[in-house]
């Protein structure tokens, strides 16, 4: 598509030596425009183009997002006259397409360690509004310092308020441009404007170069009807999702409001530390009475010296199915005092962690939790962010935004008391 070759054709503009003009390419575009097919010409114009063998690698939110567009790439050449150029390694953790040109395409992990150990020629971060810092530029850019011609691609939609990597270096291309900036960057963005009608065929028009090449307006207008508009906006529009969109709407939890709401039955408690750590908080969650799930903010108190023995009292009396928590969290350091107290602690991680966060939004949205309107868990409530989990999300916890601990808390006791429940006699770790 045209614009896959202007971006191929500028980035790949070079002096009489064969050394790139720009060593660093940023582009931003609306989902589903093509990045896979562009990524994978200009890889194998590095392979099979070049005097030298090349090391190309690819990245992207994690590794099996990688995985799966690395098996993409291949069944694509698979199907073209280069097959017959290369050889393919599928083992899972050395995935590779190897050339007759001594070059080859390989994939990694999006961690500290990408990059590290070996020599790139060419590196693509691809969905790059996942990246929360700058640890895989700080792995590739070293791997690249004795290659005159690397080339590092940033390639993206836009992302949210936690999409620090990506945010940074969107400002910062627009910025080049505006000044007319001839540098070692090469930026290019295709998105609408934040006053524009987003409901108007024209405006997706500008926003999406391969509407009505490979994909269709009246699919387009179908995805409008039945889409959340911000998300609608980032993944068709690029539009940066607004800053501080809450996740609930206020009266989706206020509807789930019971002054007289109480848990009947097995109980499991919940507990997280604010960022700071200026607070902690304890939740609780249990049956609510018809078919519905009650939580409830327990307790909230300044630092963190008091959770050991609140929650001892608290298992004293009510003997809960399980004590959560997220190790990862600012709550993980209370683990060995916690352990002491032989609580029947469970730790909510990774996956889980996501499927937590998700089942308490469902409760939500499908009218089935309740709740008793505790100032602190309604703040936590309204001001709740999203943060990327792999294929699922988490609550964030953004600086500018309220206490999300009480909302934390309360996710977790009701991870717990759910997970807990079909196991029979608690154990104590």
């Amino acid at each position: 598509m045209g614009w896959q070759r202007e971006v191929a054709d500028v980035a790949g503009e070079h002096d009489e030596r064969g050394i790139p003009y720009y060593r660093e390419v940023r582009v931003t575009v609306p989902r589903q425009q093509g990045k896979t097919t562009l990524i994978l010409a200009v890889a194998c114009d590095r392979c099979l183009a070049f005097p030298r063998p090349q090391r190309v690698l690819y990245t992207a939110q994690d590794r099996n997002h990688a995985r799966e567009k690395f098996t993409e790439h291949v069944e694509l050449l698979e199907h073209s006259q280069l097959a017959r150029l290369m050889r393919v390694r599928r083992s899972n953790g050395s995935e590779r397409i190897s050339w007759r040109t001594g070059s080859s395409i390989g994939i990694t992990a999006s961690g500290q360690r990408s990059g590290h150990g070996f020599t790139l020629d060419e590196a693509f971060i691809d969905e790059a509004f996942a990246q929360v810092d700058d640890r895989l530029v700080q792995g590739f850019r070293p791997a690249m310092v004795t290659r005159r011609d690397a080339q590092l691609w940033i390639l993206s939609t836009a992302g949210t308020e936690t999409s620090t990597f990506l945010r940074e270096r969107v400002d910062d291309g627009r910025a080049r441009v505006e000044a007319g900036e001839r540098s070692g960057v090469c930026y290019f963005e295709w998105s609408a404007p934040d006053d524009a009608a987003i409901d108007d065929p024209a405006t997706w028009a500008a926003a999406m170069p391969a509407l009505g090449i490979t994909i269709d307006v009246d699919t387009i207008a179908a995805d409008f009807e039945t889409m959340d508009g911000a998300e609608f906006g980032r993944a068709y529009l690029n539009r940066w999702a607004p800053k501080g969109v809450p996740v609930f709407a206020l009266d989706q939890w206020l509807a789930c409001l019971d002054p007289r709401a109480a848990i009947a039955g097995a109980i499991a408690f919940g507990v997280d530390v604010a960022p700071d750590r200026s607070t902690a908080s304890i939740g609780a969650a249990g049956a609510g009475g018809a078919g519905a799930v009650a939580v409830e903010l327990v307790d909230r108190r300044a630092g963190t010296d008091w959770i050991r023995a609140r929650l001892g009292e608290l298992a004293e009396k009510w003997r809960p199915v399980g004590v959560a928590l997220d190790p990862a969290s600012p709550a993980g350091s209370l683990i060995p005092e916690l352990l002491s107290a032989r609580l029947p602690l469970m730790f909510c991680t990774g996956r889980a962690y996501g499927q937590a966060c998700g089942a308490i939004y469902d409760d939500v949205q499908q009218g089935r939790l309740r709740h008793r309107g505790q100032p602190a868990l309604d703040d936590a409530v309204v001001g709740a962010r999203k943060r990327n989990l792999g294929d699922a999300w988490a609550w964030a916890r953004t600086p500018d935004a309220a206490d999300p601990a009480p909302l934390i808390a309360s996710t977790l006791a009701r991870w717990a008391w759910s997970t807990a429940r079909p196991l029979g006699p608690q154990v104590f770790v």
